[in-house]
């Protein structure tokens, strides 16, 4: 079963359960999935699923961190639920030493040398750490790698 199955299959049984918080936020999952299909035109694999579920994550610790600077504390709440749900169907994390190994490979695949090589460098990881590694913080780590 496929990532966009399974989370059609959770909001049926949220439906079932009565949860209506946990119902809203699958629902808007499945809308961001849907949207992109649409603009896209094309029916999206787990590679692209797990890509909308990145954004939605993103944006939701940026709105924490806004909500938090503004006091408000029950917005801030209500991110939390959907960011703690939103990364429940991504994919494990990368450790920080598998991270560095990843970074270490990818470098000496590349053959890069300095931070020029940057791009060719998180090309390579960015096809295996596909939601399993925040991309900003992993290009840093390459940057200072480099430097």
């Amino acid at each position: 079963m496929g990532l966009k199955e399974r989370i059609q299959e959770d909001m049926k049984a949220a439906m079932r359960s009565g949860a209506k918080d946990r119902l809203a936020t699958i629902r808007l999952i499945l809308a961001a999935v849907k949207q992109r299909e649409v603009d896209e035109r094309i029916a999206l694999d787990d590679a692209q699923v797990i890509a909308v579920l990145e954004k939605m994550a993103r944006q939701r610790r940026e709105s924490i961190t806004q909500f938090e600077a503004g006091g408000r504390a029950d917005l801030v709440a209500k991110e939390s639920a959907e960011l703690e749900l939103v990364t429940a169907y991504l994919p494990a994390p990368l450790s920080e030493t598998e991270l560095d190994a990843l970074i270490r490979e990818a470098i000496a695949q590349t053959g890069a040398a300095s931070v020029k090589d940057l791009g060719k460098v998180m090309g390579v990881i960015k096809s295996r750490a596909q939601g399993r590694a925040d991309m900003s913080l992993v290009g840093a780590r390459i940057k200072a790698r480099l430097s």
